[in-house]
């Protein structure tokens, strides 16, 4: 039933969101010449490694002018980066994950691999024994501003007691926090 919704919701949202998807690869492309699509290697499902897709939102060497996570006023996002970040447009690219069956709508947030170390060894198997999904109870609770601690306790959570109805509840829940909070 998960991996249903997860092919409806994706098809229907690249669809009635294509305008939008052409629009914001126009401007990264016009912004400066480089690539569209952002590629990084993530940890998924089982601790399987797949290939995240985003819209690009960095300049193009961004990975070597720091670390993988970004703060706030982060040197690296581009103008149109700091948009499509806050209104979480970068993330739409993953719906193509979701079809490739590498992500799910809902889930904990997929971590790259260095990110192993933060983590001990229950909680990272616990946390990847779902698909890890384009927003997750962390995202629909507070997004950034919480803790990493906080963010596990919700990946952990989520990952013991989901369902397509909590998905739903969380999928709205994340609708109102980029309305009302944004993102980084």
């Amino acid at each position: 039933m998960k991996r249903t919704f997860d092919i409806v919701v994706s098809l229907v949202a690249l669809f009635l969101l294509s305008p939008i998807l052409v629009v914001v690869s126009a401007l990264i492309w016009k912004n400066d010449r480089g690539p569209v699509f952002f590629r990084q290697r993530r940890v998924g499902l089982n601790g399987k490694e797949f290939c995240i897709l985003k819209f690009r939102s960095m300049v193009e060497n961004a990975p070597e002018l720091g670390g993988y996570q970004t703060l706030d006023n982060d040197n690296r996002i581009t103008k149109v980066g700091a948009f499509i970040r806050k209104t979480s447009i970068d993330e739409l690219p993953q719906f193509l994950n979701v079809l490739k069956g590498d992500m799910s709508i809902v889930g904990p947030r997929p971590n790259v691999l260095a990110q192993r170390d933060e983590y001990d060894e229950w909680e990272w198997n616990a946390r990847n024994s779902v698909r890890p999904g384009i927003t997750g109870l962390a995202q629909a609770k507070g997004r950034s501003s919480l803790s990493p601690a906080r963010r596990t306790q919700l990946d952990l959570e989520y990952a013991d007691s989901h369902s397509v109805m909590r998905d739903v509840s969380i999928l709205i829940l994340t609708v109102k926090q980029v309305i009302t909070q944004g993102g980084n």
